[in-house]
């Protein structure tokens, strides 16, 4: 066995290895054991038409490279692709549609996704209907002759609500369709879709997987062999491949994903906890909690119902504006799975780009307010939300 393999664990290592092994032990040359960046745009070629393993940045690196077999270890996927955004991603899958594909999605998918398939898509011929994917018979009824993608979001952003991956898989192939699921909210250490039948997994890497809220990318993974040579043509041609930098910086914040959702998903459950008992809250949208109408489909799907969680406020009781700038610790800003603590009024915030109607047609109310709890101390994160919701309270407004 060469230096290079011995530093690769096998598929049989446990998660927390791999995450930090996997893709690892490319440098033959000082035996860095951390991935180097390789910059470089074009690499020499040993003669005319005998082209290197890398050739053009644009194309790949080898940087990228173990970017991608880390992920593809991790979700147990055939191939990687590192994007330079989460949209980039998810455009990397629906370029494998055509003028008058259909597609399926859910009413309450994050709102760039919305924004995409309604714009863009619309655009180039393919239709979408948004249909409660959380009910298959509205999945099955929403099928047209036409229709090619099941695309999968669960948890949904910023509703919480979960999508059967099994179930889904069952009706794709009633029907010959491909489908593709977001795992961004969860991230492998929660749930590997491609596990339970689903053709290609996308991510913001932006998020959990990165975790720490200083690069900007993306991944889309494929199942089987078969969608490969198509999948890297589209990432060559469309030139949405991460940069090096990009790549190591993602690569570097996936070492510690195991250990980070472990905490993340410590504090949300807390979070969710001392928010369902407080008076000031309506409701809490989080799957670890038995209130949840889709726990046990979490319990099953799941390997733990992750860090995003999601509350309504009583605006009678607390006024979510001063709530979400009250706050001292949570940190009033879009995104989410850094190791700070972050929220958000997705109404206002992320999700305002859409009509109203569309927002409270999903349940979607400007008193929502969307946590991404981060790696503090619980006291810590416990003693801000009480300190917050005293602040907002209507009768201190």
């Amino acid at each position: 066995m060469s230096r290079e393999d011995s530093c690769r664990p096998g598929n049989g290592a446990a998660l927390p290895t791999r995450a930090v092994h996997a893709g690892v032990g490319r440098d033959p040359v000082y035996g860095s054991v951390t991935t180097p960046i390789y910059p470089s745009s074009t690499y020499d070629y040993p003669q005319p038409g005998d082209p290197p393993e890398y050739d053009y940045g644009r194309c790949d690196h080898p940087t990228r490279r173990s970017l991608e077999e880390n992920l593809a270890s991790l979700e147990g996927a055939h191939r990687a692709w590192a994007c330079v955004s989460g949209m980039a991603a998810i455009q990397a899958v629906l370029f494998l549609l055509r003028s008058g594909d259909h597609v399926v999605a859910p009413r309450d998918a994050y709102a760039g996704t919305t924004r995409l398939f309604r714009t863009l898509l619309a655009r180039s011929g393919v239709e979408a209907s948004f249909v409660p994917m959380e009910d298959p018979e509205a999945v099955r009824a929403a099928i047209r002759p036409a229709t090619r993608l099941l695309w999968l979001e669960t948890p949904t952003n910023p509703m919480m609500r979960l999508i059967d991956l099994r179930e889904m898989v069952a009706i794709a192939r009633e029907h010959g369709l491909l489908t593709a699921a977001d795992n961004t909210f969860l991230s492998p250490a929660r749930q590997r879709p491609l596990e339970h039948g689903v053709d290609f997994v996308v991510h913001s890497t932006t998020k959990y997987l990165n975790g720490h809220s200083d690069v900007i990318g993306g991944a889309v993974l494929c199942r089987e062999k078969t969608h490969a040579e198509a999948l890297d043509g589209i990432v060559r041609s469309v030139g949405v491949g991460q940069s090096p930098f990009d790549a190591w910086l993602v690569l570097r914040g996936v070492k510690t994903l195991v250990v980070r959702m472990a905490q993340h998903e410590a504090n949300a459950r807390q979070a969710a906890q001392f928010l369902e008992e407080r008076p000031e809250v309506a409701e809490v949208l989080y799957p670890g909690l038995p209130s949840h109408p889709q726990h046990d489909l979490a319990s099953r799907q799941q390997d733990g119902p992750g860090g995003m969680l999601s509350a309504v406020l009583d605006p009678t009781r607390v006024d979510p504006v001063r709530f979400v700038q009250s706050t001292r610790v949570f940190r009033l800003a879009v995104s989410l799975g850094g190791v700070e603590s972050l929220l958000e009024l997705p109404f206002s915030m992320s999700h305002g780009s859409l009509e109203e109607t569309e927002k409270r047609a999903v349940g979607l109310v400007p008193e929502l307010v969307r946590l991404s709890p981060g790696i503090e101390a619980w006291e810590d994160l416990r003693a801000d939300l009480a300190q917050a919701l005293a602040a907002a309270a209507v009768a201190n407004s």
